[in-house]
């Protein structure tokens, strides 16, 4: 059984952010069976960092389950009071346009050392939902374009990031990063440990995942976006 947190709610969301992941939900083959899933996964640089996903629900006992129209948002019971009392919103910001949590809460203060603390870990990279996206079909690009709308897209826009194909050569996918990923030095990670094994995993026919963003100087490279 799960927790109805309907008397008061432990997040709240803005009707746009809705609207935003009923587009990304209705990529799927059953829609109405996907939940907007949202975890603390870590911290970094004294916040919360966010898991976004959007997977069935399959909830235990003590994890919440939100409805908000035909949209149902669950928390895991782990991360309840870290997210009692935020906003999921959509920000449309140029460098930070995606799926934003607002949060009152903040991490503990790590204790004092007595020594000299080791050097800060760079930030997290955003994680990506192990879970296959479900419901794919059509040829091979179409096939990665549901994967990031589906998989890559809610989770990377906890970080103000997006990704598209550019374009499908043989068994390499090529995708430009976008919003808080252009730039970020974790991006490297986040392509490496996330997105390229979402896809790899979800579409057989796609061995390798190429980054062509111009994380230098911010200018779109040669590439044109494939089409949906």
């Amino acid at each position: 059984m799960s927790a109805e947190d309907t008397a008061e709610p432990t997040l709240a969301i803005t009707e746009q952010a809705i609207e935003k992941v009923r587009g990304f939900r209705a990529q799927s083959e059953d829609p109405e069976s996907q939940a907007l899933w949202v975890e603390v996964s870590g911290v970094s640089d004294g916040e919360y960092v966010y898991k976004i996903s959007l997977n069935a629900v399959h909830v235990a006992q003590d994890d919440v389950v939100q409805r908000h129209g035909d949209l149902a948002i669950v928390v895991p019971e782990s991360s309840v009071e870290k997210l009692r009392g935020a906003t999921i919103d959509w920000s449309q910001r140029l460098e930070q346009s995606g799926l934003t949590v607002v949060n009152p809460n903040k991490p503990p203060a790590p204790a004092e050392l007595p020594m000299m603390s080791p050097p800060m870990a760079p930030p997290a990279s955003p994680p990506i939902d192990a879970h296959p996206a479900a419901g794919l079909s059509g040829d091979v690009a179409q096939r990665v374009i549901q994967v990031i709308d589906q998989q890559i897209n809610p989770a990377i826009a906890a970080h103000g990031g997006h990704a598209e194909l550019v374009a499908v050569e043989e068994d390499t996918a090529y995708l430009r990063l976008g919003g808080g990923c252009q730039g970020c030095g974790m991006a490297t990670v986040t392509l490496g440990q996330g997105i390229e094994v979402a896809i790899t995993e979800a579409v057989p026919e796609i061995a390798r995942v190429v980054d062509v963003t111009d994380h230098a100087v911010g200018t779109n490279p040669y590439f044109e976006p494939a089409k949906k």
